[in-house]
């Protein structure tokens, strides 16, 4: 069993996320907020060519990366990108530990799409149902937990199919300001389970149990583990754990302008450490063309030279 230290044990007194250390926390906050954009189109930024980023379109994407944890490409929509385009793209920022879940393609790579038939049908993201707040992979064990994400957009749905982004960082500043303890209760190594997953009688994946915040013992960068689903999930019962609970509730539903609005439009993606994200239901039209699909990668670590803590 992995024992998840709290970030005082791991990073001594010097890091933001020790709740023992006020004063590098509020230095690390000061910054973070000063350099974040709450403007979704200031986070967006064009590439000619995602086998060979230019120095600049690079550092765009890296800049937006370090300050909101998110940036949004734009390819030219007349560009055929297929999937080695997105592994040399991941691959430029570092991003090559791929995590292969239960419903991506032999390469890694999922096709979020309405499934008809098959094993897929039977997972939100492969229906054109509403997708709830959540990160990436909080059913993983602790030893592949999902860093970081990229998104493809080959074609949007005909209405419909919207995502919000948080930062997962905002969402700690919001908890650790309206109340510490709240922080403390959220990284206990106990605080949320998802049981097993059961198919047919058979276990695919056992429960797992862990923190929702946590510090990535190498590099020090903060990570969130977090679903807003209702069902197969068991919160630890306790006063401070379900007020903190509420409290982020309140703030995912809440008209924040740190909530980044977006339809992805063809040849756009998503380049992320991970954040907070949903989806809005959609309608697919009768053509191919207007039946949405989007390509996902999910990674175990993150985005390279994309961390600033101090």
């Amino acid at each position: 069993m992995k024992i998840f230290l709290s970030p005082q044990l791991q990073h001594g007194p010097k890091s933001p996320f020790s709740l023992e250390d006020k004063e590098t926390y509020l230095a690390w906050r000061t910054k973070k907020l000063a350099n974040y954009s709450a403007h979704l189109q200031n986070l967006i930024v064009s590439i000619k060519d995602p086998y060979h980023l230019t120095e600049q379109e690079y550092a765009e994407i890296l800049i937006r990366c370090s300050q909101t944890n998110l940036a949004i490409y734009q390819i030219a929509t007349d560009q055929q990108v297929d999937k080695p385009a997105l592994h040399a793209l991941a691959a430029q920022f570092g991003l090559c530990k791929l995590d292969h879940n239960l419903c991506a393609d032999e390469d890694g790579i999922a096709a979020l799409q309405v499934a008809p038939k098959g094993r897929s049908q039977e997972y939100i993201p492969y229906t054109n149902r509403p997708i709830n707040w959540h990160t990436d992979g909080y059913y993983n064990t602790p030893t592949e937990q999902v860093q970081a994400i990229l998104m493809h957009c080959a074609r949007p749905a005909l209405t419909g199919g919207k995502n919000g982004f948080l930062d997962h960082e905002i969402a700690y500043i919001q908890l650790r300001d309206e109340n510490p303890d709240y922080i403390a209760a959220l990284m206990a190594a106990d605080v949320m389970t998802i049981p097993a997953n059961v198919e047919d009688g058979i276990e695919v994946r056992p429960a797992q149990t862990g923190p929702v915040f946590s510090v990535n013992p190498q590099t020090g960068a903060l990570h969130m583990r977090y679903t807003a689903r209702t069902r197969s999930i068991v919160w630890k019962q306790n006063p401070t754990t379900l007020a903190a609970l509420d409290c982020l509730t309140g703030f995912l539903t809440s008209d924040s302008p740190y909530i980044l609005w977006h339809q992805l439009a063809p040849n756009q993606g998503v380049l992320c450490n991970n954040i907070l994200h949903n989806r809005t239901g959609f309608t697919d039209g009768y053509e191919p063309s207007e039946q949405r699909l989007l390509y996902r990668m999910r990674f175990y670590n993150r985005i390279k030279d994309t961390i600033h803590i101090g």
